[in-house]
């Protein structure tokens, strides 16, 4: 079984067709999902989802790009309340994007480091966006590591091999979406063929971000076989082992989800 560890299941791209993006994903093999947070605003779509369906699980947090748009929502005791939810498994994504600068970068790095916290006095998984900030975002995960430990997923990681191995040594994980099987991207593909199997997970970032053979496409779950079956060639595994492996991490690394939600 595989495991879709980051998509956008309450974005509109999704709304008339549900059922059968669900159906499509459980006929390629992947049994969990974790719908992931971008917005507070939405936080409400993404646990309606979760609780209507066995499969899915939900994140909640606030995105980079729209922490400027939400300011004075995003509180400690906000999302703390959020997260008391049974099926919410995860804190984020929250990070750094420093390729649009949607939001001021010391308001990222606020609301960032206010994730950490969260995470940090849950016990839950931060999962982390980062784009072009990687000395920044290294620095913070350091600092705030040093503080107190707090567990974390690099999620669709396709940065350098500096923040790749800052992360791992950390304790974190990293995870391969689409992005590795574009043909420019063999550096990305080195990077995870020297990462631990026992540290990396598969994703979609759906609807971003389809993997060949379905770029250009709007992506779904059904299409994280596409990148584990890049993964298990990268790794030289079997695509079986890749599937065992990286639904054991997820569950590894969020502790909420059942061990019988993967059975």
């Amino acid at each position: 079984m595989l495991v879709d560890s980051h998509c956008h299941l309450d974005f509109p791209d999704f709304a008339e067709e549900i059922d059968d993006v669900l159906a499509r994903a459980r006929n390629a093999g992947v049994g969990l999902m974790l719908t992931i947070g971008t917005r507070l605003a939405r936080a409400g779509q993404a646990l309606a989802l979760a609780e209507a369906h066995r499969q899915v699980f939900a994140t909640v947090g606030v995105h980079p790009h729209h922490v400027a748009e939400e300011e004075g929502t995003w509180t400690l005791e906000a999302l703390v309340a959020l997260a008391e939810h049974p099926r919410v498994v995860g804190i984020g994504e929250s990070g750094l994007d420093f390729f649009y600068d949607f939001s001021p970068r010391a308001m990222q790095e606020e609301a960032f480091r206010l994730h950490i916290a969260v995470a940090r006095q849950l016990g839950l998984p931060l999962v982390i966006h980062s784009r072009d900030a990687d000395a920044d975002m290294l620095r913070i995960l350091r600092e705030e590591h040093a503080a107190g430990p707090f567990q974390a997923l690099m999620h669709c990681f396709s940065s350098s091999r500096e923040l790749a191995e800052g992360a791992l040594e950390l304790g974190f994980y990293l995870s391969a979406s689409g992005v590795i099987t574009y043909k420019r991207n063999a550096e990305l593909r080195e990077i995870f063929r020297d990462a631990p199997l026992d540290r990396l997970l598969v994703e979609t970032d759906s609807p971003y971000l389809a993997p060949v053979p379905r770029r250009g496409k709007r992506n779904e779950p059904a299409y994280v076989a596409y990148t584990a079956a890049m993964l298990a060639e990268v790794k030289g595994v079997s695509p079986e082992e890749i599937a065992a492996a990286t639904t054991a991490n997820v569950l590894r690394l969020f502790p909420r989800i059942p061990a019988e939600a993967a059975a």
